[in-house]
């Protein structure tokens, strides 16, 4: 019975984000904040989990969505960086590592470990939260999760394709996004019709 329900509690796609409340560090201000997933209702959201602050990979992650910035804004996207760190951890490394200089999303501070918990991304015998990315759409479901293994950096570029077929897929109901689809490619509208000729679908 317990084991049903700890699966039925994992977070998986296409089904509501747990909703949370958590401190964090909103480095443009230079300032400590609450943020509440909530908040971010009727807007696209990435929740972008790192191991931790002062670590080797993680900044040039943060970097890279850094430099993204502008793209994700034209498409809507709220970014939300978190780790098991303190948001006087996230200002100290923000002040200190210099791929972190100008960083400009706000920085969750989940230093409890419930929601990595809650997510079920977190290793417990080491108290820090994977390398673990959501995209959550404006209903608050989530659309997509990426895990890599922890000597792995994402990629920014790979992130906003995805979130340019998700956000096509949701204003054009009824279609599909084939492999490595990027904007004005073709798409598919799925039906038995094409069984067997997706080919002379997409050509």
């Amino acid at each position: 019975m317990e084991e049903l329900e700890f699966y039925n509690n994992i977070v998986k796609i296409d089904t509501p984000a747990p909703l949370f409340t958590l401190p964090a560090y909103n480095p443009l201000k230079d300032d400590e904040t609450k943020i509440s997933l909530e908040d971010f209702a009727w807007k696209w959201t990435v929740l972008f989990y790192y191991p931790a602050d002062f670590t080797f990979v993680c900044p040039t992650e943060l970097k890279d969505m850094a430099d993204a910035k502008v793209k994700f804004d034209e498409l809507g996207v709220t970014v939300l960086a978190a780790s098991t760190d303190t948001t006087f951890s996230h200002r100290a490394w923000v002040r200190h590592e210099k791929l972190m200089e100008n960083f400009p999303y706000i920085m969750l501070a989940d230093h409890n470990t419930w929601v990595a918990d809650m997510y079920n991304i977190l290793d417990e015998e080491s108290g820090i939260a994977g390398r673990w990315t959501f995209i959550i759409d404006p209903d608050l479901i989530v659309r997509w999760i990426e895990v890599t293994s922890w000597p792995l950096g994402r990629n920014s570029d790979e992130l906003i394709r995805k979130i340019e077929a998700l956000q096509f897929m949701r204003n054009n109901p009824g279609t599909a996004c084939p492999a490595k689809w990027a904007v004005w490619a073709k798409t598919l509208k799925p039906s038995i019709k094409i069984a067997g000729e997706v080919y002379e679908q997409l050509n």
